[in-house]
């Protein structure tokens, strides 16, 4: 289940608000100029190759570049196998920006973004059907566990694809991550 926790920036041990409500998530990362919906899960095998997952979100995929005018769209998918799943977690945790917006649909599994803005952090569990929009600059850092089981679909302008700037802030290392 999808939830938003948001903390000061300065107190990761205390959160000021919580929700798992899809409306209210939405509602309050708006706020801070992100953007959180849900897209129809659907039923396919976790064996299902990028390009059947493409095919079966073709539509919805179409509108997010019609509307934001991304060019390119592929699948990610790590799992507890994967020989680089450490150095992958500690390199997405790390706080960073982009150059473009990150946007992210969540096919299966799960993922922790954690977003720092106002003097605020806010962490939001992603979970199947949800997607987010991470507008480009936006200070943050994502979490896949020690243990990632998750698949989802990306979408770029660029199509050299993701490319990070890091922050060197250790804030990342001060607030809660997946187990």
């Amino acid at each position: 289940m999808s939830q938003l926790t948001l903390y000061s920036a300065q107190n990761a041990t205390e959160p000021q608000w919580q929700s798992e409500d899809p409306s209210a998530i939405a509602a309050k990362l708006a706020d801070f100029g992100l953007s959180f919906r849900q897209w129809p899960v659907a039923t396919l095998s976790e064996q299902a190759s990028a390009e059947q997952i493409l095919t079966h979100y073709q539509s919805e995929i179409r509108q997010l570049q019609a509307e934001a005018g991304y060019q390119t769209a592929d699948v990610v998918s790590l799992n507890a196998e994967h020989p680089d799943k450490a150095a992958l977690r500690q390199k997405f945790l790390a706080e960073h920006t982009h150059a473009e917006d990150e946007v992210r649909f969540f096919v299966r599994g799960r993922g922790l973004f954690c977003f720092h803005l106002q003097n605020q952090v806010l962490q939001l569990l992603c979970t199947q059907g949800d997607l987010i929009n991470v507008p480009a600059g936006t200070l943050h850092w994502f979490d896949m566990g020690s243990a990632p089981a998750f698949t989802a679909i990306r979408l770029f302008t660029d199509p050299s694809g993701w490319v990070a700037q890091f922050s060197g802030s250790p804030i990342a290392g001060q607030f809660p991550l997946l187990d």
